[in-house]
């Protein structure tokens, strides 16, 4: 592996940060010798796609790790599935609200990431950073983004590993959110870097219980 593409989400939803860009852009430019590329992605439907698409055309990485923020989430969550729907709670930052709407029409209804996602959580713990697996990326511009990198590996027949991780806000977003779990920013690029090296390392990845009740 010689090159990692990541990405993170301009602030959305009326926040001022996302914390997602804010540690993409504080990694260091190489990891156990393989290049980090950073790419800020729009909180935009289709566009962010767009964007993602080109920057994969432009760098050929073999793995893409896409971050974004998940207010209310107390672990870095790794995720497990992008589903094949846009349903948006809110408009996008150019006030684009799709409704029950298909990703890619003549797409599957689903993709499973092919990061080693059950290793990244290990490691990450083995690191004393909070994380977990989650089942669910939502139907925001983080699900759609996801789907949207893992249609590109599955039509062009790549070896590109993609997938998605959402992380807790910082503490500065939550002075004014009673009881709202956060992660310290140097927790979170801490987490980061793990997974990361964990990309690099792990091919094949464990089995380890990642699942949920509910």
């Amino acid at each position: 592996m010689k090159k990692i593409l990541v990405t993170g989400f301009d602030p959305f939803g009326g926040e001022k940060i996302n914390p997602a860009l804010v540690a993409v852009k504080q990694l260091p430019n190489e990891i156990d010798g393989v290049q980090i590329v950073k790419k800020e992605i729009p909180t935009v439907f289709n566009k962010s796609i767009e964007i993602l698409y080109k920057a994969l055309k432009e760098e050929q990485p073999d793995a893409v790790i896409c971050v974004g923020q998940a207010g209310g989430r107390s672990t870095i969550s790794v995720e497990r599935v992008a589903i094949n729907q846009d349903d948006a709670l809110i408009p996008d930052n150019e006030g684009t609200q799709p409704i029950d709407r298909m990703i890619i029409p003549d797409g599957p209804a689903a993709y499973f990431s092919t990061l080693p996602i059950k290793a990244m959580v290990r490691d990450m713990k083995a690191s004393k950073i909070p994380a977990s697996i989650s089942n669910t990326a939502g139907t925001f511009v983080c699900n759609h983004l996801m789907y949207g990198a893992l249609h590109y590996a599955a039509v062009n027949q790549s070896i590109l590993k993609a997938g998605f991780v959402h992380i807790p806000y910082l503490p500065m977003q939550v002075v004014d959110k009673p009881n709202m779990p956060s992660m310290s920013k140097a927790d979170i690029i801490k987490g980061l870097i793990t997974l990361i090296q964990t990309t690099i390392h792990v091919q094949d990845d464990i089995t380890e219980s990642g699942g949920s009740i509910n």
